[in-house]
Protein backbone atom coordinates (compact mmCIF):
# COMPACT_ATOMS: atom_id res chain seq x y z
CA UNK A 1 0.00 0.00 0.00
CA UNK A 2 1.52 3.56 -0.44
CA UNK A 3 1.19 6.01 1.98
CA UNK A 4 -0.32 9.29 1.66
CA UNK A 5 3.25 11.14 1.25
CA UNK A 6 4.82 8.35 -0.93
CA UNK A 7 1.54 9.33 -3.29
CA UNK A 8 2.61 13.16 -2.87
CA UNK A 9 6.38 12.63 -3.81
CA UNK A 10 5.52 10.37 -6.68
CA UNK A 11 3.10 13.30 -8.08
CA UNK A 12 5.66 15.25 -7.36
CA UNK A 13 8.28 13.52 -8.97
CA UNK A 14 5.42 13.15 -12.65
CA UNK A 15 5.47 17.02 -12.51
CA UNK A 16 9.34 17.49 -11.79
CA UNK A 17 9.88 14.87 -14.91
CA UNK A 18 7.46 16.86 -17.26
CA UNK A 19 9.37 20.29 -16.27
CA UNK A 20 12.47 18.26 -17.06
CA UNK A 21 11.11 17.88 -20.48
CA UNK A 22 9.89 21.47 -20.73
CA UNK A 23 13.88 22.66 -19.99
CA UNK A 24 15.32 20.85 -22.06
CA UNK A 25 13.32 21.32 -25.09
CA UNK A 26 14.12 25.20 -24.26
CA UNK A 27 17.87 24.80 -24.60
CA UNK A 28 17.66 22.65 -27.73
CA UNK A 29 16.32 25.76 -29.21
CA UNK A 30 19.45 27.65 -30.52
CA UNK A 31 19.19 30.05 -33.57
CA UNK A 32 15.68 31.47 -34.32
CA UNK A 33 14.87 30.56 -37.51
CA UNK A 34 10.75 30.86 -38.04
CA UNK A 35 10.37 26.91 -37.69
CA UNK A 36 12.89 27.29 -34.15
CA UNK A 37 10.95 30.16 -33.19
CA UNK A 38 7.48 28.15 -33.46
CA UNK A 39 9.44 26.05 -31.40
CA UNK A 40 10.59 28.19 -28.64
CA UNK A 41 7.03 29.48 -28.41
CA UNK A 42 5.96 26.05 -27.86
CA UNK A 43 8.62 25.38 -25.39
CA UNK A 44 8.02 28.66 -23.20
CA UNK A 45 4.29 27.33 -22.77
CA UNK A 46 5.50 24.22 -22.31
CA UNK A 47 7.61 25.25 -19.80
CA UNK A 48 5.70 27.79 -18.00
CA UNK A 49 2.89 24.68 -17.90
CA UNK A 50 5.04 22.62 -16.28
CA UNK A 51 6.45 24.89 -13.90
CA UNK A 52 2.45 25.63 -12.83
CA UNK A 53 2.01 21.90 -12.26
CA UNK A 54 5.04 21.25 -10.52
CA UNK A 55 4.62 24.19 -8.17
CA UNK A 56 1.00 23.76 -7.27
CA UNK A 57 2.34 19.80 -6.69
CA UNK A 58 5.07 21.59 -4.27
CA UNK A 59 2.51 23.77 -2.85
CA UNK A 60 0.04 20.78 -1.62
CA UNK A 61 3.06 18.39 -0.33
CA UNK A 62 3.89 18.90 3.28
CA UNK A 63 6.78 20.65 3.88
CA UNK A 64 8.94 17.68 5.29
CA UNK A 65 7.83 15.94 2.10
CA UNK A 66 9.07 18.00 -0.72
CA UNK A 67 11.88 16.27 -2.02
CA UNK A 68 11.96 17.62 -5.40
CA UNK A 69 12.69 21.76 -4.08
CA UNK A 70 15.96 21.88 -4.82
CA UNK A 71 15.62 19.84 -7.92
CA UNK A 72 13.31 22.45 -9.17
CA UNK A 73 15.49 25.38 -8.21
CA UNK A 74 18.51 23.74 -10.10
CA UNK A 75 16.19 23.17 -13.12
CA UNK A 76 15.48 26.72 -13.72
CA UNK A 77 19.44 27.33 -13.26
CA UNK A 78 20.71 24.05 -15.20
CA UNK A 79 23.94 25.18 -15.92
CA UNK A 80 25.61 22.33 -17.68
CA UNK A 81 23.92 19.65 -15.69
CA UNK A 82 20.76 19.28 -18.16
CA UNK A 83 20.99 16.39 -20.00
CA UNK A 84 22.55 14.71 -16.88
CA UNK A 85 19.78 15.49 -14.93
CA UNK A 86 17.06 14.41 -17.55
CA UNK A 87 18.67 11.27 -17.61
CA UNK A 88 18.88 10.52 -14.16
CA UNK A 89 15.69 12.16 -13.68
CA UNK A 90 13.68 9.74 -15.55
CA UNK A 91 15.66 6.53 -14.08
CA UNK A 92 14.26 8.19 -10.34
CA UNK A 93 11.04 8.64 -11.55
CA UNK A 94 10.58 4.95 -12.56
CA UNK A 95 9.39 3.97 -9.76
CA UNK A 96 6.72 5.86 -9.02
CA UNK A 97 5.25 5.99 -12.40
CA UNK A 98 5.31 2.40 -12.46
CA UNK A 99 3.00 2.51 -9.24
CA UNK A 100 0.81 4.61 -10.68
CA UNK A 101 0.94 3.16 -14.23
CA UNK A 102 -0.57 -0.30 -12.66
CA UNK A 103 -2.81 1.10 -10.27
CA UNK A 104 -4.29 3.33 -13.45
CA UNK A 105 -4.33 -0.13 -15.62
CA UNK A 106 -5.84 -1.91 -12.88
CA UNK A 107 -8.79 0.83 -12.31
CA UNK A 108 -9.57 0.90 -16.04
CA UNK A 109 -9.93 -2.54 -15.93
CA UNK A 110 -12.15 -2.76 -13.31
CA UNK A 111 -13.97 -0.24 -15.21
CA UNK A 112 -15.29 -3.03 -17.67
CA UNK A 113 -16.73 -4.76 -14.37
CA UNK A 114 -18.89 -1.76 -13.91
CA UNK A 115 -16.49 -1.40 -10.74
CA UNK A 116 -14.41 1.44 -10.40
CA UNK A 117 -15.15 3.14 -7.51
CA UNK A 118 -12.56 1.59 -5.54
CA UNK A 119 -10.03 4.24 -4.55
CA UNK A 120 -5.81 3.35 -5.10
CA UNK A 121 -5.22 1.56 -1.64
CA UNK A 122 -8.07 -0.65 -2.54
CA UNK A 123 -7.22 -1.70 -5.88
CA UNK A 124 -3.54 -2.56 -4.26
CA UNK A 125 -5.06 -4.39 -1.86
CA UNK A 126 -7.46 -6.09 -4.35
CA UNK A 127 -4.20 -7.31 -6.28
CA UNK A 128 -2.32 -8.66 -3.21
CA UNK A 129 -5.46 -10.80 -2.75
CA UNK A 130 -5.77 -12.04 -5.66
CA UNK A 131 -2.18 -12.84 -6.25
CA UNK A 132 -1.89 -14.29 -3.11
CA UNK A 133 -5.75 -16.12 -2.49
CA UNK A 134 -7.73 -16.35 -5.67
CA UNK A 135 -4.76 -17.25 -8.67
CA UNK A 136 -3.67 -20.39 -6.58
CA UNK A 137 -7.20 -21.92 -6.57
CA UNK A 138 -8.14 -21.02 -10.29
CA UNK A 139 -5.52 -22.83 -11.27
CA UNK A 140 -5.71 -25.80 -8.90
CA UNK A 141 -9.57 -25.84 -10.29
CA UNK A 142 -8.40 -25.77 -14.10
CA UNK A 143 -6.06 -28.58 -13.27
CA UNK A 144 -9.02 -30.61 -11.59
CA UNK A 145 -11.82 -30.01 -14.11
CA UNK A 146 -10.81 -27.70 -16.86
CA UNK A 147 -8.09 -29.84 -18.79
CA UNK A 148 -9.87 -31.76 -21.23
CA UNK A 149 -11.94 -29.21 -23.85
CA UNK A 150 -16.12 -29.69 -24.12
CA UNK A 151 -16.95 -30.11 -20.49
CA UNK A 152 -17.73 -33.53 -20.87
CA UNK A 153 -16.92 -34.63 -17.67
CA UNK A 154 -17.50 -32.87 -13.94
CA UNK A 155 -20.30 -30.71 -14.76
CA UNK A 156 -21.40 -28.67 -12.59
CA UNK A 157 -32.85 -33.29 25.70
CA UNK A 158 -33.76 -29.61 27.99
CA UNK A 159 -36.56 -29.04 25.55
CA UNK A 160 -38.75 -31.78 26.55
CA UNK A 161 -38.31 -31.92 30.34
CA UNK A 162 -39.58 -28.45 30.25
CA UNK A 163 -42.38 -28.99 27.90
CA UNK A 164 -42.98 -31.92 30.25
CA UNK A 165 -43.71 -29.32 33.04
CA UNK A 166 -45.64 -27.23 30.23
CA UNK A 167 -47.77 -30.40 29.49
CA UNK A 168 -48.48 -31.77 33.53
CA UNK A 169 -49.08 -27.51 34.27
CA UNK A 170 -46.54 -27.81 36.59
CA UNK A 171 -45.57 -24.36 35.26
CA UNK A 172 -47.34 -22.14 32.69
CA UNK A 173 -45.55 -20.77 29.74
CA UNK A 174 -46.10 -17.03 30.85
CA UNK A 175 -43.99 -18.08 33.84
CA UNK A 176 -41.16 -19.87 31.88
CA UNK A 177 -41.11 -17.08 29.43
CA UNK A 178 -40.72 -14.48 32.75
CA UNK A 179 -37.71 -16.81 34.23
CA UNK A 180 -35.60 -16.88 30.77
CA UNK A 181 -36.61 -13.17 30.53
CA UNK A 182 -34.96 -12.49 33.40
CA UNK A 183 -32.25 -14.41 32.74
CA UNK A 184 -31.47 -12.64 29.14
CA UNK A 185 -31.08 -9.46 31.13
CA UNK A 186 -29.09 -10.45 33.92
CA UNK A 187 -26.62 -12.14 31.65
CA UNK A 188 -26.51 -10.26 28.61
CA UNK A 189 -24.29 -7.72 30.58
CA UNK A 190 -21.37 -10.10 30.46
CA UNK A 191 -22.12 -11.90 27.46
CA UNK A 192 -23.19 -9.42 24.98
CA UNK A 193 -25.35 -12.24 23.26
CA UNK A 194 -28.64 -10.22 22.50
CA UNK A 195 -29.85 -7.78 20.22
CA UNK A 196 -33.56 -6.93 21.18
CA UNK A 197 -35.63 -8.19 23.17
CA UNK A 198 -39.11 -9.39 22.39
CA UNK A 199 -40.95 -9.35 25.74
CA UNK A 200 -44.53 -7.94 24.63
CA UNK A 201 -45.01 -10.61 21.85
CA UNK A 202 -43.06 -13.37 24.37
CA UNK A 203 -45.56 -12.58 27.11
CA UNK A 204 -48.81 -12.66 24.50
CA UNK A 205 -47.75 -15.83 22.77
CA UNK A 206 -47.14 -17.32 26.17
CA UNK A 207 -50.69 -16.34 27.38
CA UNK A 208 -52.02 -17.90 24.43
CA UNK A 209 -50.23 -21.21 24.52
CA UNK A 210 -51.46 -21.32 27.91
CA UNK A 211 -55.32 -20.79 26.61
CA UNK A 212 -54.38 -23.16 24.32
CA UNK A 213 -53.47 -25.67 27.12
CA UNK A 214 -56.80 -25.14 29.21
CA UNK A 215 -59.01 -25.64 25.95
CA UNK A 216 -56.92 -28.71 25.49
CA UNK A 217 -54.76 -28.26 22.47
CA UNK A 218 -51.55 -29.51 22.81
CA UNK A 219 -49.11 -28.27 19.82
CA UNK A 220 -46.35 -30.65 20.93
CA UNK A 221 -42.80 -30.84 22.26
CA UNK A 222 -42.48 -27.15 21.55
CA UNK A 223 -45.64 -25.39 23.22
CA UNK A 224 -45.04 -22.76 25.20
CA UNK A 225 -41.29 -23.53 25.24
CA UNK A 226 -39.26 -19.71 25.12
CA UNK A 227 -36.57 -19.80 22.35
CA UNK A 228 -34.34 -16.87 20.93
CA UNK A 229 -33.99 -16.35 17.06
CA UNK A 230 -30.60 -15.00 15.51
CA UNK A 231 -30.63 -11.61 14.24
CA UNK A 232 -30.80 -13.04 10.42
CA UNK A 233 -33.55 -13.77 10.94
CA UNK A 234 -36.70 -11.55 10.11
CA UNK A 235 -39.59 -11.02 12.66
CA UNK A 236 -42.13 -8.49 11.63
CA UNK A 237 -42.35 -5.27 13.68
CA UNK A 238 -38.64 -6.06 15.24
CA UNK A 239 -35.33 -5.02 14.32
CA UNK A 240 -33.59 -7.42 11.78
CA UNK A 241 -30.10 -6.04 11.86
CA UNK A 242 -27.61 -8.58 10.81
CA UNK A 243 -25.69 -7.50 13.47
CA UNK A 244 -24.31 -4.65 11.28
CA UNK A 245 -23.64 -0.97 11.71
CA UNK A 246 -25.09 -0.40 8.52
CA UNK A 247 -28.39 -2.29 9.42
CA UNK A 248 -28.57 -1.44 13.04
CA UNK A 249 -32.39 -0.03 12.69
CA UNK A 250 -33.30 -2.20 9.64
CA UNK A 251 -36.92 -3.75 10.32
CA UNK A 252 -38.54 -6.33 7.66
CA UNK A 253 -42.16 -6.91 7.72
CA UNK A 254 -41.21 -10.45 6.87
CA UNK A 255 -42.20 -13.47 8.32
CA UNK A 256 -39.06 -16.24 7.93
CA UNK A 257 -40.26 -19.25 7.22
CA UNK A 258 -38.66 -20.67 9.87
CA UNK A 259 -40.49 -17.95 12.47
CA UNK A 260 -43.76 -19.24 11.23
CA UNK A 261 -43.60 -22.91 11.74
CA UNK A 262 -41.73 -22.17 15.43
CA UNK A 263 -44.73 -20.33 16.14
CA UNK A 264 -47.69 -23.05 14.60
CA UNK A 265 -45.77 -25.52 17.26
CA UNK A 266 -46.94 -22.82 20.10
CA UNK A 267 -42.66 -21.65 20.51
CA UNK A 268 -42.34 -18.70 22.23
CA UNK A 269 -40.17 -16.34 20.97
CA UNK A 270 -38.11 -14.03 24.03
CA UNK A 271 -35.09 -12.10 21.99
CA UNK A 272 -33.35 -11.74 18.63
CA UNK A 273 -29.74 -12.81 19.36
CA UNK A 274 -26.60 -11.58 18.11
CA UNK A 275 -25.00 -12.28 14.93
CA UNK A 276 -21.13 -11.75 14.02
CA UNK A 277 -21.77 -8.38 11.50
CA UNK A 278 -23.30 -10.01 7.82
CA UNK A 279 -22.94 -13.54 9.54
CA UNK A 280 -19.04 -13.52 10.32
CA UNK A 281 -17.85 -14.36 13.32
CA UNK A 282 -18.75 -13.10 16.76
CA UNK A 283 -17.88 -9.09 16.44
CA UNK A 284 -21.25 -6.82 15.77
CA UNK A 285 -21.98 -3.54 16.08
CA UNK A 286 -22.85 -3.72 19.61
CA UNK A 287 -19.74 -4.94 20.97
CA UNK A 288 -18.35 -8.74 20.61
CA UNK A 289 -20.28 -11.99 21.96
CA UNK A 290 -18.29 -14.06 24.92
CA UNK A 291 -17.94 -17.55 25.92
CA UNK A 292 -20.00 -18.08 28.94
CA UNK A 293 -17.18 -21.33 29.76
CA UNK A 294 -14.65 -18.77 30.06
CA UNK A 295 -16.16 -15.02 30.19
CA UNK A 296 -12.87 -14.10 29.08
CA UNK A 297 -12.07 -15.27 25.38
CA UNK A 298 -15.47 -14.63 22.78
CA UNK A 299 -17.44 -17.09 21.15
CA UNK A 300 -16.47 -17.52 17.51
CA UNK A 301 -19.34 -17.18 15.15
CA UNK A 302 -21.52 -16.53 13.71
CA UNK A 303 -24.27 -17.74 15.97
CA UNK A 304 -22.73 -16.18 18.52
CA UNK A 305 -25.54 -15.02 20.07
CA UNK A 306 -27.53 -18.54 20.03
CA UNK A 307 -24.25 -19.97 21.36
CA UNK A 308 -23.61 -18.44 24.27
CA UNK A 309 -26.90 -18.37 25.09
CA UNK A 310 -27.60 -21.82 25.14
CA UNK A 311 -24.49 -22.49 27.04
CA UNK A 312 -25.86 -20.26 29.66
CA UNK A 313 -29.21 -21.68 29.40
CA UNK A 314 -31.06 -18.83 27.82
CA UNK A 315 -32.47 -21.09 24.90
CA UNK A 316 -31.15 -19.74 21.40
CA UNK A 317 -32.01 -20.70 17.88
CA UNK A 318 -29.06 -20.87 15.18
CA UNK A 319 -28.60 -21.11 11.54
CA UNK A 320 -25.42 -22.77 9.77
CA UNK A 321 -22.78 -21.28 6.76
CA UNK A 322 -19.34 -22.20 6.40
CA UNK A 323 -18.38 -22.80 10.52
CA UNK A 324 -21.51 -20.41 12.15
CA UNK A 325 -22.72 -23.56 14.00
CA UNK A 326 -20.29 -25.70 14.41
CA UNK A 327 -17.68 -23.59 15.54
CA UNK A 328 -19.31 -21.18 18.23
CA UNK A 329 -20.93 -24.62 19.36
CA UNK A 330 -17.85 -26.13 20.05
CA UNK A 331 -16.28 -22.76 21.79
CA UNK A 332 -19.41 -22.80 24.42
CA UNK A 333 -19.76 -26.41 24.51
CA UNK A 334 -23.31 -27.19 22.99
CA UNK A 335 -24.90 -29.37 21.08
CA UNK A 336 -25.90 -28.03 17.60
CA UNK A 337 -26.85 -29.45 14.88
CA UNK A 338 -26.22 -28.42 10.77
CA UNK A 339 -28.87 -30.39 8.59
CA UNK A 340 -28.61 -31.20 4.94
CA UNK A 341 -28.73 -28.25 2.40
CA UNK A 342 -32.56 -27.31 2.32
CA UNK A 343 -34.48 -29.54 4.52
CA UNK A 344 -35.44 -26.68 6.46
CA UNK A 345 -37.10 -23.23 4.30
CA UNK A 346 -34.81 -19.78 4.34
CA UNK A 347 -37.53 -17.53 3.44
CA UNK A 348 -36.49 -14.83 5.41
CA UNK A 349 -33.29 -15.41 6.26
CA UNK A 350 -30.47 -12.85 5.53
CA UNK A 351 -28.63 -14.95 2.94
CA UNK A 352 -24.80 -15.18 1.91
CA UNK A 353 -24.93 -18.13 0.15
CA UNK A 354 -27.73 -19.61 -2.00
CA UNK A 355 -26.12 -22.92 -1.65
CA UNK A 356 -24.46 -22.83 1.38
CA UNK A 357 -27.04 -21.43 4.33
CA UNK A 358 -28.57 -23.76 6.83
CA UNK A 359 -31.14 -24.10 9.86
CA UNK A 360 -31.49 -26.64 12.23
CA UNK A 361 -34.38 -29.30 11.84
CA UNK A 362 -36.41 -31.35 14.11
CA UNK A 363 -35.38 -34.73 15.42
CA UNK A 364 -36.14 -38.25 15.43
CA UNK A 365 -35.45 -41.80 16.57
CA UNK A 366 -33.70 -44.71 14.58
CA UNK A 367 -32.28 -48.04 15.92
CA UNK A 368 -28.18 -47.51 15.74
CA UNK A 369 -27.48 -51.34 16.98
CA UNK A 370 -27.81 -52.45 12.77
CA UNK A 371 -25.45 -49.61 11.85
CA UNK A 372 -21.88 -49.10 11.83
CA UNK A 373 -19.89 -45.61 12.56
CA UNK A 374 -16.39 -45.10 11.50
CA UNK A 375 -14.33 -42.79 12.76
CA UNK A 376 -11.26 -40.53 11.91
CA UNK A 377 -7.95 -40.30 13.07
CA UNK A 378 -8.94 -36.63 15.36
CA UNK A 379 -12.01 -38.15 17.10
CA UNK A 380 -12.58 -38.09 20.15
CA UNK A 381 -12.03 -41.41 21.16
CA UNK A 382 -14.62 -41.33 24.62
CA UNK A 383 -17.51 -41.09 21.76
CA UNK A 384 -16.07 -44.54 20.30
CA UNK A 385 -16.23 -46.24 23.63
CA UNK A 386 -19.43 -45.29 24.69
CA UNK A 387 -21.61 -46.29 21.12
CA UNK A 388 -19.75 -49.46 21.23
CA UNK A 389 -21.17 -50.02 24.78
CA UNK A 390 -24.56 -49.12 23.35
CA UNK A 391 -23.83 -52.01 20.72
CA UNK A 392 -22.95 -49.60 17.51
CA UNK A 393 -20.43 -51.68 14.78
CA UNK A 394 -17.41 -49.18 15.08
CA UNK A 395 -14.44 -49.25 12.76
CA UNK A 396 -11.82 -47.11 11.57
CA UNK A 397 -12.62 -44.40 8.56
CA UNK A 398 -10.92 -42.07 6.08
CA UNK A 399 -12.90 -39.80 3.57
CA UNK A 400 -11.14 -40.31 0.13
CA UNK A 401 -11.27 -37.69 -2.69
CA UNK A 402 -9.09 -35.94 -4.81
CA UNK A 403 -10.10 -32.21 -4.79
CA UNK A 404 -7.39 -30.67 -3.08
CA UNK A 405 -8.76 -27.06 -3.40
CA UNK A 406 -11.55 -27.78 -1.08
CA UNK A 407 -11.09 -24.36 1.45
CA UNK A 408 -10.36 -22.30 -1.88
CA UNK A 409 -13.55 -23.64 -3.08
CA UNK A 410 -15.69 -22.55 -0.40
CA UNK A 411 -13.73 -19.99 0.75
CA UNK A 412 -12.87 -17.37 -2.22
CA UNK A 413 -14.93 -18.03 -4.64
CA UNK A 414 -18.43 -19.78 -3.84
CA UNK A 415 -19.30 -18.15 -0.72
CA UNK A 416 -17.38 -14.45 -1.44
CA UNK A 417 -19.00 -14.26 -4.41
CA UNK A 418 -22.14 -15.28 -3.63
CA UNK A 419 -22.21 -13.30 -0.34
CA UNK A 420 -20.95 -9.98 -2.81
CA UNK A 421 -24.10 -10.37 -5.00
CA UNK A 422 -26.42 -9.89 -2.16
CA UNK A 423 -24.07 -6.86 -0.42
CA UNK A 424 -23.27 -5.21 -4.17
CA UNK A 425 -24.82 -2.05 -3.48
CA UNK A 426 -23.21 -1.78 0.26
CA UNK A 427 -19.88 -2.18 -1.80
CA UNK A 428 -20.54 -0.16 -4.18
CA UNK A 429 -21.95 2.80 -2.25
CA UNK A 430 -18.94 2.49 0.04
CA UNK A 431 -20.83 1.25 3.14
CA UNK A 432 -18.03 -1.29 3.63
CA UNK A 433 -15.82 1.33 5.11
CA UNK A 434 -17.64 1.62 8.07
CA UNK A 435 -17.76 -2.09 9.17
CA UNK A 436 -17.02 -3.31 12.64
CA UNK A 437 -14.07 -5.58 11.46
CA UNK A 438 -12.19 -4.17 8.17
CA UNK A 439 -10.16 -7.94 7.89
CA UNK A 440 -13.23 -9.41 7.51
CA UNK A 441 -16.40 -9.23 4.96
CA UNK A 442 -14.40 -5.65 3.53
CA UNK A 443 -10.81 -7.78 2.36
CA UNK A 444 -12.76 -10.50 1.29
CA UNK A 445 -15.07 -9.41 -0.71
CA UNK A 446 -12.98 -6.75 -2.83
CA UNK A 447 -10.54 -9.85 -3.85
CA UNK A 448 -14.23 -11.66 -4.72
CA UNK A 449 -14.85 -8.41 -7.10
CA UNK A 450 -11.78 -9.83 -9.29
CA UNK A 451 -13.01 -13.32 -9.52
CA UNK A 452 -13.89 -13.77 -13.02
CA UNK A 453 -17.57 -15.67 -13.72
CA UNK A 454 -15.62 -18.73 -16.02
CA UNK A 455 -13.49 -19.44 -12.24
CA UNK A 456 -16.62 -19.07 -10.81
CA UNK A 457 -18.09 -22.27 -13.07
CA UNK A 458 -14.78 -24.02 -13.04
CA UNK A 459 -15.20 -23.97 -9.22
CA UNK A 460 -18.99 -25.66 -9.31
CA UNK A 461 -17.77 -28.27 -11.63
CA UNK A 462 -14.95 -29.01 -8.56
CA UNK A 463 -17.05 -29.17 -6.66
CA UNK A 464 -19.38 -31.24 -8.37
CA UNK A 465 -16.93 -33.68 -8.79
CA UNK A 466 -16.37 -33.75 -4.84
CA UNK A 467 -20.04 -34.29 -4.40
CA UNK A 468 -19.53 -37.43 -6.26
CA UNK A 469 -16.06 -38.78 -4.75
CA UNK A 470 -17.55 -37.89 -1.38
CA UNK A 471 -21.16 -39.78 -1.69
CA UNK A 472 -18.83 -43.36 -3.08
CA UNK A 473 -16.53 -42.88 -0.10
CA UNK A 474 -19.52 -42.53 2.36
CA UNK A 475 -19.37 -46.52 3.64
CA UNK A 476 -20.74 -46.54 6.66
CA UNK A 477 -23.55 -45.60 7.89
CA UNK A 478 -21.84 -42.15 9.95
CA UNK A 479 -18.50 -41.11 10.83
CA UNK A 480 -16.70 -39.23 13.81
CA UNK A 481 -14.35 -36.61 13.82
CA UNK A 482 -13.54 -33.15 14.41
CA UNK A 483 -16.22 -30.58 14.39
CA UNK A 484 -13.85 -27.50 14.01
CA UNK A 485 -11.75 -29.00 11.22
CA UNK A 486 -12.20 -26.08 8.63
CA UNK A 487 -11.18 -28.36 5.43
CA UNK A 488 -14.43 -31.01 7.36
CA UNK A 489 -15.99 -27.54 7.57
CA UNK A 490 -15.62 -26.59 4.13
CA UNK A 491 -16.32 -30.07 3.25
CA UNK A 492 -19.50 -30.55 5.04
CA UNK A 493 -21.10 -27.10 3.26
CA UNK A 494 -19.59 -28.16 -0.18
CA UNK A 495 -21.08 -31.28 0.10
CA UNK A 496 -24.39 -30.29 2.34
CA UNK A 497 -23.50 -32.84 4.57
CA UNK A 498 -25.11 -33.02 7.80
CA UNK A 499 -23.11 -33.13 11.47
CA UNK A 500 -24.25 -32.82 15.02
CA UNK A 501 -21.52 -31.16 16.96
CA UNK A 502 -21.61 -32.89 20.97
CA UNK A 503 -20.11 -31.80 23.84
CA UNK A 504 -17.71 -34.56 25.19
CA UNK A 505 -15.50 -33.27 28.38
CA UNK A 506 -14.24 -30.16 29.58
CA UNK A 507 -9.72 -29.40 30.18
CA UNK A 508 -8.21 -26.49 32.17
CA UNK A 509 -7.94 -23.07 30.78
CA UNK A 510 -4.86 -21.65 29.13
CA UNK A 511 -2.75 -20.11 31.56
CA UNK A 512 -5.24 -20.23 34.64
CA UNK A 513 -4.99 -17.63 37.66
CA UNK A 514 -2.76 -18.74 40.18
CA UNK A 515 -6.03 -19.35 42.42
CA UNK A 516 -8.59 -22.12 41.76
CA UNK A 517 -11.17 -20.96 38.81
CA UNK A 518 -14.21 -22.91 37.68
CA UNK A 519 -13.48 -21.30 33.87
CA UNK A 520 -13.16 -24.78 31.50
CA UNK A 521 -12.14 -25.20 27.84
CA UNK A 522 -14.75 -27.58 26.46
CA UNK A 523 -14.35 -30.43 24.10
CA UNK A 524 -16.45 -31.57 21.44
CA UNK A 525 -16.64 -34.01 18.94
CA UNK A 526 -19.10 -33.71 15.01
CA UNK A 527 -20.99 -36.97 14.10
CA UNK A 528 -21.72 -36.90 10.40
CA UNK A 529 -23.80 -38.29 8.09
CA UNK A 530 -24.86 -38.52 4.17
CA UNK A 531 -26.84 -35.80 3.17
CA UNK A 532 -30.44 -36.20 4.00
CA UNK A 533 -29.49 -38.75 6.41
CA UNK A 534 -29.57 -35.84 9.34
CA UNK A 535 -31.46 -38.30 11.60
CA UNK A 536 -28.55 -40.68 11.52
CA UNK A 537 -26.66 -38.11 13.22
CA UNK A 538 -28.76 -37.46 15.52
CA UNK A 539 -29.58 -41.02 16.76
CA UNK A 540 -25.72 -41.35 17.34
CA UNK A 541 -25.97 -38.37 19.39
CA UNK A 542 -28.71 -39.11 21.71
CA UNK A 543 -27.39 -42.60 22.43
CA UNK A 544 -24.03 -40.77 23.10
CA UNK A 545 -26.24 -38.65 25.33
CA UNK A 546 -28.30 -41.16 26.93
CA UNK A 547 -25.28 -42.31 29.45
CA UNK A 548 -23.17 -38.92 29.18
CA UNK A 549 -23.95 -35.86 31.39
CA UNK A 550 -21.37 -33.23 29.39
CA UNK A 551 -24.38 -31.28 27.88
CA UNK A 552 -25.92 -30.90 31.36
CA UNK A 553 -23.17 -29.30 32.19
CA UNK A 554 -23.64 -25.17 33.06
CA UNK A 555 -20.91 -22.82 32.93
CA UNK A 556 -19.59 -20.66 36.40
CA UNK A 557 -20.93 -17.04 34.81
CA UNK A 558 -22.62 -16.17 38.79
CA UNK A 559 -19.17 -17.69 40.12
CA UNK A 560 -15.70 -18.05 38.37
CA UNK A 561 -13.83 -19.94 41.37
CA UNK A 562 -12.67 -18.34 44.85
CA UNK A 563 -9.50 -16.35 43.58
CA UNK A 564 -10.54 -15.48 39.62
CA UNK A 565 -11.56 -12.01 38.71
CA UNK A 566 -11.71 -11.44 35.12
CA UNK A 567 -9.84 -8.04 34.38
CA UNK A 568 -11.86 -5.47 32.05
CA UNK A 569 -10.69 -5.17 29.35
CA UNK A 570 -9.58 -8.68 29.18
CA UNK A 571 -5.76 -9.66 29.34
CA UNK A 572 -6.08 -12.25 26.54
CA UNK A 573 -7.78 -11.56 22.94
CA UNK A 574 -8.88 -13.88 20.57
CA UNK A 575 -8.34 -12.61 17.06
CA UNK A 576 -11.39 -13.31 14.90
CA UNK A 577 -11.90 -17.06 13.07
CA UNK A 578 -10.81 -16.21 9.11
CA UNK A 579 -12.79 -17.26 6.75
CA UNK A 580 -9.64 -18.63 4.94
CA UNK A 581 -6.95 -21.37 5.99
Amino acid sequence: MVSGSNTRNCKSATAASELRHAVAMLHNVSQPTPLRWTRLVFSIFVFYAASLRSVLALHRTPPADRLFARSFREMVNPGNTVRDRRENGFKNDIACSKKFSEVSLLKGGLKFFGANFFNDSKVREMVKGATEFNIPIFKANRKLVASVNGGLHDSSVLILELGQLIRTKQITSQELTRIFLKRLKRYNRALEAVVCYTEDLALKQAKKADDFLDQGIYLGPLHGIPYGLKDIISVPQYKTTWGSKTFQNQVLNIEAWVYKRLRSAGAVLVAKLVSGSLAYDDIWFGGRTRNPWNIEEFSTGSSAGPAASTSAGLVPFGSEMAGSITYPAARCGVTALCPTFGTVGRTGVMSISESLRYLPQDTFLIDTTKLTVGYLEDAEMEVVRVLASKGVNMVPFKLNYTVDSVQGILNFTLMDVDMLAHVDEWQRSGQDDVYEAQEQWPLELRRARMIPAVDYVQAQRARGKLIREIRESFTVNAFIGNATDWEKVCLGNLVGMPVIVVPTGFSNISNPPSGATWRRTTITTGIYAPPDHDHIALAFAMAYQSITNHHKQRPPIDNLGPNDSIPNPPTVTYPPRRMHP
